[in-house]
């Protein structure tokens, strides 16, 4: 039987400071019942590394954080073997080299493991590493548990991690890899569902300034073709300088005061420049 598959069940409902609705939550509660990785996809921006920080509070466990990068190797993820530190204490005498324990450095999924209780483990941006990354994860992912070649000693967990692995689709995963994982795909929030965020950020900022910044975002986001469209945080941001620098009203036909918020690539500002000039509205 699989460690930990029989744990106490808490079902997810998001929390005070993340929102969710009934398809996530429904992911996320497979996930834990099954006691496989959830594989959660979507744009930058729409929540997916905060997911796992909600998860984790939500099941009032700590989170590890594994950040992949595109030299990333499933190995870094069990354990390290510091040889240079080793080196160095045997060339300046500092403590006993002999003791190959010292110089042994659990990696975010080894901590996992080792720890006597269960974690959350995100696992942020899988696709950023070379392809044989996610078929190197699938063995120890299905065992839970892994052996320190150096020691000879096999770390095994207790209980089993609720593992959330993070895609913004820059390529394409294993099937073999798929076929082990709960998946979800985070749409971008529709203006209702963005409101009730906006309210979680910005508790009681006014209704008039909401609906012209709702309104001039969706129209800039949808109604223009940028090279980087912008996300619900910096949405979150711009309100934010907004309210900070005392502007109550925005309008599309005047410059937008603090776009560099909102647009970060020079193309996209450009192209919002021309299209005032022009006098073109986004939507009626």
């Amino acid at each position: 039987m699989l460690p930990g598959i029989m744990q106490e069940f808490r079902r997810f409902r998001g929390t005070n400071t993340y929102l969710t609705n009934e398809a996530l939550e429904a992911a996320v509660n497979c996930a834990l019942a099954l006691g496989r990785p959830l594989l959660v996809r979507g744009e930058p921006g729409t929540g997916k590394t905060l997911l796992a920080e909600a998860v984790a509070e939500a099941l009032e466990t700590p989170l590890l954080t594994w950040h992949v990068k595109s030299t990333t190797k499933a190995q870094d993820g069990l354990y390290v073997y510091d040889t240079v530190q080793r080196l160095y204490d045997s060339r300046f005498g500092d403590g006993d080299v002999r003791d190959i324990k010292r110089y042994i450095k659990l990696g975010p999924l080894g901590q996992a493991f080792a720890s006597g209780e269960r974690r959350v483990l995100l696992i942020d941006e899988v696709d950023k590493a070379d392809l044989e990354f996610p078929n190197d994860l699938l063995h120890e992912l299905d065992r839970m548990r892994f052996r320190i070649v150096e020691t000879g000693e096999e770390v095994a967990a207790k209980e089993r991690p609720m593992v959330i692995i993070t895609s913004n689709n820059e390529k394409e995963l294993p099937d073999a890899f798929l076929r082990r994982c709960v998946f979800h795909f985070i749409d971008f929030p529709d203006a209702e569902f963005m409101r009730r965020i906006v309210e979680v950020h910005h508790p009681g900022l006014d209704k008039l300034l909401v609906d012209q910044t709702l309104k001039a975002f969706y129209d800039i986001r949808d109604g223009m073709r940028l090279r980087k469209r912008p996300s619900t945080s910096e949405l979150i941001d711009w309100i934010a300088v907004l309210k900070r620098a005392g502007v109550a009203e925005i309008k599309l036909d005047k410059n937008i005061p603090f776009l560099g918020t909102l647009l970060k690539k020079e193309q996209d500002l450009a192209a919002f420049a021309d299209q005032l000039a022009g006098g073109k509205r986004y939507r009626s």
